[in-house]
């Protein structure tokens, strides 16, 4: 009798470690296509059993209405909001993830955009390069002391506000469940965290319930100064309020590696010269990616094998 292969379509870029694992694995026939598009996408899914996803690849209703034979969706990291989870729910398809691959990988990326928004380092880096030396007018401001408010204190979250208090901080948390951790931070109500944070980092996968969770009014209760830092996912904090918080002096700095749009098409707040703006590569860590990728080739093991 012949035997069945589970077909597995790798449709972003995987960790080499991982892939490695697979290839022993006569269990499964792996297919690795990167860069589909929706079109090309729905006509390939239909012949695979499972397929792994990282952020840009989209699983939407109409690609999992052509996949005839898909049992399994893996995102390799943490976020779900690139997969259409209500339709592969009506359709039996599981969705997993690797929550816990990339928590320091990101927690770390945080921490440096923090640093580098107080600092100026985006500014001070520009301004080197055009051979200018613009020492005076770059006075930044230390991190010891200051009160850093969370918004959303899952493994990441906390992550942060442990390195946070490593710095002299102190850590205030918002989150609509209670928080458990050993770590000395004190869950708070959200508006008690924009009143008191003289930073505020957001930690919040997108929802309904989420998106622009900061928008005017939210500015409108921080203190004067504030420091916004995002590195959750692009429509949580409402990016026009944002610019406008920052024109006018409500908001001193921000420091962004998530946007509304992937990638953006309005750049007036990137430009902005109090903003640092990365690609969304907070998780993209080697060290990161390649737990995420073992994670992929275990969660595939204990389906199949």
């Amino acid at each position: 009798m012949k035997k069945v292969l589970i077909k597995v379509l790798i449709c972003d870029a995987l960790h080499p470690d991982a892939l490695e694992e697979l290839k022993p694995l006569s269990d499964f026939d792996v297919t690795v296509k990167t860069g589909m598009d929706e079109t090309e996408l729905i006509k390939t899914i239909p012949d695979f059993n499972a397929a792994v996803v990282r952020s840009a690849t989209k699983i939407t209703r109409n690609v999992i209405n052509a996949a005839s034979n898909l049992e399994l969706i893996i995102r390799a990291g943490i976020g779900l909001d690139n997969i259409d989870l209500a339709a592969a729910k009506e359709k039996g398809i599981d969705v997993a993830n690797t929550p816990k691959a990339t928590t320091i990988s990101v927690a770390e990326h945080t921490f440096g955009l923090m640093l580098g928004a107080v600092r100026q380092h985006g500014r001070g880096n520009l301004s080197m390069k055009e051979h200018k030396w613009e020492k005076k007018a770059l006075k930044g401001s230390e991190l010891y002391g200051k009160t850093l408010g969370i918004i959303g204190s899952g493994r990441i979250g906390l992550a942060v506000a442990q390195r946070a208090i490593a710095f002299g901080m102190k850590a205030i948390a918002y989150d609509i469940v209670d928080i458990k951790t050993d770590l000395d931070v004190k869950q708070v109500s959200l508006d008690e965290l924009l009143e008191k944070a003289d930073v505020i980092s957001l930690h919040l996968p997108l929802t309904e319930d989420t998106r622009h969770i900061i928008s005017d009014d939210e500015f409108s209760k921080m203190k004067q100064g504030v420091v916004i830092v995002n590195a959750a996912r692009g429509g949580v904090v409402d990016e026009k309020a944002l610019l406008k918080a920052l024109n006018e002096g409500k908001v001193k700095a921000a420091a962004i590696d998530v946007y509304e749009k992937e990638p953006p098409d309005n750049f007036e707040l990137i430009e902005h010269q109090n903003v640092i703006a990365t690609p969304h590569i907070g998780a993209a860590c080697a060290e990161g990616q390649r737990r995420a990728g073992l994670e992929v080739v275990k969660i595939l093991k204990d389906r199949y094998l």
